[in-house]
């Protein structure tokens, strides 16, 4: 099902975190979550420098 609702492919499937999947899944069903600000953003970027 992820595969036909959202083009992934098997390997996409097996690799997402049950987090994403249910994250994707809420979006489609349009449930509003939380909002990330410019403040979350840097603080993703110091904690996952890669690049």
């Amino acid at each position: 099902m992820a595969g036909l609702a959202f083009g992934w492919s098997p390997d996409a499937f097996w690799a997402a975190t049950p987090a994403e999947l249910g994250a994707l899944v809420r979006a489609l069903a349009g449930e509003e979550g939380p909002v990330a600000d410019a403040g979350d953003l840097r603080r993703l970027m110091e904690a996952f420098p890669d690049g």
